[in-house]
């Protein structure tokens, strides 16, 4: 059963109707119990860093979901906001994220090559996957296009984590997966064809 963990961040129904339009079962899990079937985890995310760490702490799940990710290897993805949390912390704000893939979610505020460009990144942007990355495995073209919301980007510490890579003034990690734990910064729910064969390519890993 793919799970889309529901802790009060994320559009939920986005996801379990691009699951429905692919033919893929899928449902939403608000409570530790609900989790416990769960062969894949989509982790979504908006806003706020913080207030994204505090909805997941408070919701109870967050020990059922290292049980599942670190304990009995369940793969997972973050979306958006949801990988910038399995971070070790953000710039944004001051809670330890869930430190899952070492990186650090920087602003590109704060980077002189995207200071003075509009935020957020907003809009269509095209992906460099590195090779033979099991996401973009089958099913892609070469620099697919994905929609982009985001002002703050992850900045993986070991590079070899890094699964794609696009560009907004500086070439920001865009993509990381870490054995069986992936994060993607776009919206694969919001990017047509190209996010249904992203999220497709998850759940066959």
């Amino acid at each position: 059963m793919i799970c889309i963990v529901d802790y009060g961040v994320g559009n939920i129904q986005a996801f379990l109707n691009l699951f429905k339009r692919v033919g893929i079962d899928a449902r939403r899990a608000d409570t530790p119990d609900s989790l416990s079937d769960a062969v894949r985890l989509v982790l979504p995310g908006v806003g706020h860093f913080d207030h994204a760490m505090e909805r997941l702490n408070n919701s109870g799940m967050r020990p059922k979901l290292e049980e599942l990710v670190l304990g009995a290897q369940v793969p997972v993805v973050g979306i958006c906001v949801g990988m910038q949390m399995l971070a070790q912390g953000s710039d944004e704000g001051d809670l330890p994220g869930l430190n899952w893939v070492p990186g650090r979610v920087r602003a590109f505020a704060n980077q002189p090559q995207s200071a003075n460009l509009p935020m957020p990144h907003m809009g269509w942007n095209e992906l460099q996957p590195s090779a033979h990355n099991k996401l973009f495995s089958k099913g892609f073209e070469e620099n697919p296009q994905f929609y982009f919301l985001h002002s703050y980007y992850f900045d993986a510490e070991d590079k070899q984590d890094v699964a794609a890579t696009a560009s907004y003034g500086l070439d920001f990690d865009a993509v990381v997966s870490r054995g069986h734990i992936h994060g993607v910064q776009c919206h694969p729910e919001k990017s047509h064809h190209w996010g249904e064969q992203l999220l497709k390519n998850f759940v066959e890993l």
